[in-house]
């Protein structure tokens, strides 16, 4: 027996052995991998050959071919109006690197500038370009020729914005940041850039101011990069729409945070905005069959999309206030329905009355489902954005995380018929490049550069309807409305249940199409529903202890009410997105 005991003691004491120097050798690996990445950070060749900007992104397959359409889109050069312009894609045969930080700004990964080069003959530069490193290289900058022979002139002086020689970052040098100034009747539309204390020269080949007359305010479009001293952002035209003539020019502003502010920069306008340059309706389809998105559903989705024909063929009731007793069938086209107005109550839809045929129109049919374009011209006609609207038949209630509790039902709450999604492809009239695409979410949405997207079956790009609310995102996962971990619930995931938009789509707007009878339809899709929602809530509120009803209702309040609506929506071309940006 004491044998046995010993024998077990001594296998014991050596495991223990085998565990503690397997521990240390874990540590010792551990603290090998921690010198090694203190060794690279102080690397700054190390850490250049790793970040993703040092990568050029690539679509997964070709460009489309863009037949011949009569007009000028796809031809590299857009004129604006006495000033013709190119988009020149950054890559190591256009732009050389000017200067690198290794810290800050998305992932802390830093940032780099990037100075266009070898430009075609009587072109000048109008501003650098910069861009996180964190990011696959993909972006571009305007170039700009002077057709009218006054359009451009070099800048009489510069001002320095800022520099980084003080600032305890890692980069490659001390960054000199200098504005452009202008001539009388001109304006800067970007910067300069140098490793150098000394100006840049005052040579057109530097950098061109552009006439007033051919540009317009700017503001902030995305957060590139910034310190405790300084921030740069992307610029874009501070007026933009169907009919806004602002061009973006793909440079970027310096803002210093402790100094007063720099002269305000300027983006490019479309003078001549006749729409010459927008894809003709041949060369849309073209793009269209390129680019369209897959939109995946939840695997628990219950409530599917349709076409409109369908959804109006299978009973759907036109009403009118005051004479509620006496509902029209719609017709399958929408031909009937009233045109114009306003969001004023006095129409709306509902489903048929009978129970059965209700439940079904209720769940959709994916067999039946038709995706609907609406063709804009964006950026004084230098982008166009397609916009893919599809229609769900219903809208499913909301679900909350709160604390513990991974997904509390809102009863009724957030149901609603009728729901219109959309998802906007942004394409570069000079040469039929997707730049961005826009995902429309309750209360906003989120536009994501064409590198960061996901890709299916080609350049398609791949969209996911949220669980009942059908809300459109990027990646799949969970996304909450709230704060602190609390909120309105965003399921996304892959299933079996898909939409091939490029499988069945119909252009409904933009320039020379006929649009259908059902989008001039203003009013709701859906009627109004008396449910109480703060009487609702406040039952869910009760039925939680104390601590919890206080925490429960300070999330509600912080939630958009547009999410908790149980009233119809009204159809796409009632939306502000119609004919503003997204």
């Amino acid at each position: 027996m004491q044998s046995s005991i010993g024998k077990a003691f001594q296998l014991f004491c050596f495991l223990v052995i085998l565990i503690v120097n397997h521990v240390c050798w874990i540590q010792a690996q551990g603290n090998s991998d921690v010198n090694s990445t203190e060794s690279q950070s102080a690397d700054p060749f190390l850490l250049s050959t790793s970040l993703p900007v040092e990568t050029a992104f690539t679509f997964p397959s070709a460009l489309p071919v863009i037949p011949s359409g009569g007009g000028n889109f796809g031809k590299g050069r857009i004129d604006l109006g006495g000033l013709e312009v190119i988009q020149v894609s950054i890559s190591t045969s256009t732009s050389q690197r000017v200067w690198r930080t290794y810290e800050g700004g998305s992932n802390s990964m830093g940032l780099t500038i990037f100075q266009p080069i070898n430009l075609p003959p009587s072109f000048f530069t109008l501003g650098f370009y910069a861009q996180p490193n964190n990011r696959l290289l993909f972006g571009w900058v305007l170039a700009a020729r002077d057709v009218s022979g006054n359009s451009l002139r070099p800048p009489v002086g510069y001002v320095e914005v800022i520099n980084t020689t003080s600032m305890n970052i890692n980069q490659d040098g001390a960054a000199y940041f200098w504005q452009p100034l202008c001539p009388d009747g001109y304006q800067a539309v970007g910067l300069y850039v140098t490793t150098s204390p000394l100006k840049p020269s005052l040579s057109q080949e530097s950098i061109s101011c552009v006439r007033s007359d051919l540009t317009e305010q700017s503001e902030t479009d995305t957060w590139v990069w910034g310190t405790n001293e300084m921030t740069l952002s992307s610029l874009r035209p501070a007026n933009r729409g169907t009919e806004a003539t602002g061009v973006h020019t793909g440079t970027f502003s310096c803002q210093p945070l402790n100094v007063p502010p720099p002269p305000p920069l300027f983006c490019l306008k479309n003078t001549k905005f006749d729409l010459s340059s927008m894809p003709s309706r041949n060369q849309t389809s073209v793009l269209f069959q390129s680019y369209s998105p897959w939109i995946y559903l939840h695997p628990d989705e219950d409530f599917l999309p349709s076409s409109v024909n369908w959804f109006f063929s299978n009973g759907v009731l036109l009403f009118q206030r005051g004479n509620e007793s006496n509902p029209v069938p719609v017709q399958p086209d929408g031909s009937n329905l009233p045109q114009g107005g306003s969001d004023d109550g006095l129409f709306w839809l509902d489903y048929p009355v009978d129970k059965n045929a209700k439940e079904w129109v209720k769940r959709g049919d994916l067999g039946n489902t038709k995706v609907y374009l609406h063709i804009k011209p964006m950026f004084g006609g230098t982008f166009t954005d397609i916009v893919v609207w599809i229609f769900y038949p219903f809208n499913g209630n909301a679900r909350l995380k709160f604390l513990f509790i991974k997904s509390l039902s809102l009863g009724d709450i957030g149901e609603h018929i009728g729901d219109w999604e959309h998802v906007t492809l942004r394409i570069s009239n000079f040469n039929g490049e997707l730049w961005r695409a826009y995902f429309s979410e309750h209360s906003g949405g989120t536009l994501v550069e064409a590198c960061d997207l996901e890709f299916q079956g080609g350049n398609k790009l791949v969209s996911y309807s949220s669980l009942h609310g059908h809300a459109m995102f990027s990646r799949p996962g969970l996304v909450l409305q709230g704060d602190d971990g609390n909120g309105i619930r965003n399921d996304m995931a892959r299933s079996d249940k898909f939409v091939d938009a490029g499988v069945a789509y119909e252009l409904v707007a933009g320039p020379g199409i006929e649009e259908p009878p059902w989008l001039n339809y203003f009013r709701k899709w859906g009627p109004f529903v008396r449910h109480d929602i703060q009487k609702n809530l406040d039952g869910i509120a009760k039925s939680l202890p104390g601590l919890l009803r206080k925490k429960f209702r300070k999330l509600i309040n912080k939630i958009p009410r547009e999410v908790l609506e149980e009233d119809g929506p009204t159809g796409p071309k009632v939306k502000r997105s119609w004919t503003a940006d997204d």
